[in-house]
C-alpha cells in the first residue's frame, strides 16, 4: 500500500473511532456480557466479590444451559410467544395496507398533500402513553365513542379489552394508528425515487390507476417494503407500551402477555405479580 493510501486509511481511523468505540463499549459489550449472564444465576441483586478472582465468580455461579432450558420448558413462555405472533400477524398486513394507501394519498402532489401529511404525523409524534390512555376511552365498552357509534347502527359492540378475543386487535389498531404516519413517509421516499418516465409510459399505453399501482409501484418499492417489513417485525417484538396503559397486568387472563412485557415483569415488578 501507498503512502497516500496508508495516511487516507489512518484519517478514515480517526473519523470512525468514536462511533466505533461507542458501538463496543455501549452495544457489542452488554450484549456479550448479557449472554455471559444468561449462562449463571447470578441475579444481579447480590455483591460480587472480584477480588475472589472470575473463575471463582464462574465456579460459585455458572450453571449452564439450565436457564434456556427451564424457559423452553416453561409454558408461560410459548404462550407469550404465540401472543408475540399473533400480534404480527394481525398488525404487519395492516399496518403495510394503511401506511401505503397514506403514501398513495400524500404522493398526489397537490397542496392540499402538505396537509395530508402533517395530519398523518401527528399520532407519531404523540406520546405512546398518552395515545393509548386516549384508545382505551375509545374502546371502552361502557362510556366509548366507538361502541355508541355501533350502537347507533344496531350493532353490539364488543368488550373490546376487556375480552380475551379482542384484547390484542384493540392493541393492534392502536399501533397502527400510532405506527403508520411514519412508515408512510419511508414509502413515500420510495416513491418520490419511482421515474416519472414509468407512469407517463404507461398512461400513454392506456394502463389504469389500479394497473400502474400494482405493475409499477409496488415493484419499484420491493428494496423499501422490504425495509418496513423489517422494521416493523423488530417494533412488533419491543411490543411494551400500549400493552402496558390499555391492559390491566397485561389482561385479561393474560391475553396480551408479551416478550418485553413479562421481562419487565420478572425484572422490575417480580414481587407484586
Amino acid at each position: 500500500m501507498s503512502t497516500k493510501g496508508r495516511s487516507g486509511w489512518r484519517r478514515a481511523w480517526i473519523f470512525l473511532l468514536p462511533s466505533l468505540a461507542g458501538g463496543i463499549l455501549f452495544a457489542l459489550v452488554p450484549i456479550v456480557v448479557s449472554l455471559f449472564l444468561s449462562l449463571t444465576d447470578w441475579t444481579g441483586m447480590t455483591r460480587v466479590n472480584l477480588s475472589k478472582g472470575f473463575f471463582s465468580f464462574i465456579k460459585e455461579h455458572f450453571t449452564g444451559l439450565s436457564n434456556y432450558s427451564s424457559i423452553l420448558s416453561d409454558g408461560e413462555f410459548w404462550r407469550v410467544l404465540g401472543h408475540n405472533l399473533y400480534f404480527i400477524v394481525l398488525y404487519l398486513p395492516l399496518m403495510l395496507v394503511f401506511s401505503t394507501t397514506e403514501a398513495l394519498v400524500v404522493d398526489k402532489g397537490s397542496g392540499e398533500s402538505k396537509v395530508y401529511r402533517i395530519l398523518f404525523y401527528i399520532p407519531v409524534l404523540t406520546n405512546w402513553v398518552a395515545g393509548a390512555l386516549i384508545w382505551k376511552w375509545l374502546l371502552s365498552p361502557t362510556y366509548g365513542p366507538i361502541n355508541n357509534f355501533l350502537a347507533l347502527l344496531g350493532i353490539e359492540g364488543p368488550m373490546w379489552l376487556q375480552s380475551e378475543a379482542w384484547a390484542m386487535p384493540s392493541i393492534v389498531i392502536a399501533s397502527v394508528w400510532k405506527d403508520m404516519g411514519f412508515y408512510a413517509m419511508i414509502l413515500l421516499g420510495g416513491m418520490k425515487g419511482i421515474s416519472r418516465d414509468f407512469y407517463e409510459a404507461a398512461e400513454i399505453d392506456g394502463a389504469g390507476k389500479a394497473c400502474t399501482f400494482f405493475k409499477i409501484t409496488l415493484p419499484m418499492l420491493s428494496s423499501v417494503i422490504f425495509y418496513v417489513v423489517m422494521l416493523s417485525l423488530i417494533n412488533s417484538f419491543q411490543l411494551f407500551p400500549q400493552v402496558m396503559v390499555m391492559t390491566d397486568n397485561a389482561g385479561p387472563n393474560g391475553a396480551t402477555m408479551v416478550m418485553v412485557e413479562r421481562i419487565y415483569k420478572y425484572a422490575f415488578r417480580f414481587g407484586k405479580m
